[in-house]
């Protein structure tokens, strides 16, 4: 593989393609990923959004973030729920003018890096024993990143690997079918992978190496500053169901049912996925540790490393202009 080309590509094509956003003259649309069970699927199952939003809203699935990036750079897309911060990285680094409006859910142990068993290495042997071997992983996605940290951390050159982009469905088909020796990905491909391989690093190993996994609401800027009353409303929607999922009970309960149709999953594989999942509530998001400055910080971190591995031409000096929360505090009155 040429590093990094693929991913320059898709940088230049985005940067190509950014423009102002508009809402469709039918609606709004809304990016988000299937078999990714989040609480907001059970206000899109029920037209809470439209009822809320008095427009009809279009939703439109992806396998990736990087895919989400284009799809708002081309004004296909208004919003995405839940896209990976290193895609939103990887899209401001190259000049598209998205802001982040969110902490849509953190998942550290529902992305990862999985090899096969059969293999037999682990995290005491990896560094010698990786490299050579085959590796599927979509470029420029939270999976890529904390994959180019785990071989940071375990001394594995990237040059000794052959690394191929792969989306999550295609790579853990792949995987099943042993011809590549390592998946990287999440949710429910994550879980199928994991059938027939192990991890290197668990979730709290991978945060103790500042390997943060969180996804973020995206939308271009534009789009925010036109149509500000539809954002805010969409916000407070999701973050309603967010707070109704957080709160437990009989009422969470009962979005179960509801967000496994609509996610095109089984209940148990639903309240699995759920329970590795958090939602940070509105006030911990407007904290330091997130919104409030970590996440910007964060996202410099993700792009040096972006930019030193070759993947990215260059890291902005700072990203605190791509997070916008005057939206979420007037959803929400903080």
């Amino acid at each position: 593989m040429t590093k990094g080309s693929m991913l320059a590509g898709l940088m230049l094509g985005v940067a190509a393609l950014a423009g102002p956003a508009a809402a469709q003259e039918d609606g709004l649309t809304v990016g988000y990923f299937l078999e990714w069970p989040m609480p907001f699927e059970f206000a899109k199952a029920q037209g809470l959004y439209e009822e809320a939003l008095g427009v009809p809203v279009k939703w439109v699935t992806f396998d990736t973030g990087t895919a989400m990036s284009a799809a708002m750079a081309s004004g296909d897309v208004d919003i995405s729920i839940s896209q990976g911060l290193p895609p939103f990285v990887v899209a401001t680094s190259a000049g598209q003018d998205l802001v982040a409006l969110d902490i849509a859910v953190s998942y550290s142990d529902n992305d990862n890096c999985v090899v096969q068993n059969a293999l037999e290495i682990d995290a005491s042997n990896a560094a010698t024993e990786l490299p050579g071997k085959k590796v599927g992983v979509p470029l420029g996605t939270a999976p890529y990143y904390g994959f180019l940290k785990q071989m940071e951390h375990f001394g594995v050159d990237l040059a000794s690997l052959n690394i191929v982009d792969m989306a999550p469905p295609d790579a853990a088909a792949a995987f099943a079918q042993g011809s590549i020796d390592m998946f990287c990905g999440w949710g429910g491909h994550l879980r199928k992978a994991l059938e027939t391989g192990n991890v290197l690093l668990t979730g709290p190993e991978k945060e103790e190496l500042g390997i943060l996994v969180f996804d973020v609401t995206s939308a271009p800027r534009a789009f925010v500053q036109e149509h500000p009353d539809l954002v805010e409303g969409f916000l407070k929607v999701t973050h309603e169901m967010n707070d109704r999922w957080n709160a437990g009970g009989g009422d969470a309960e009962a979005m179960i049912p509801v967000i496994a149709q609509d996610s095109g999953m089984d209940e148990a594989s639903v309240q699995d996925t759920l329970a590795g999942f958090v939602f940070p509530s509105v006030q911990d998001q407007l904290s330091a540790k997130w919104l409030g400055g970590g996440v910007q910080e964060y996202m410099k971190g993700v792009a040096d490393v972006f930019q030193s591995s070759g993947n990215i031409p260059a890291a902005m000096d700072s990203y605190d202009a791509t997070v916008d929360l005057e939206p979420l505090k007037a959803a929400t009155g903080n």
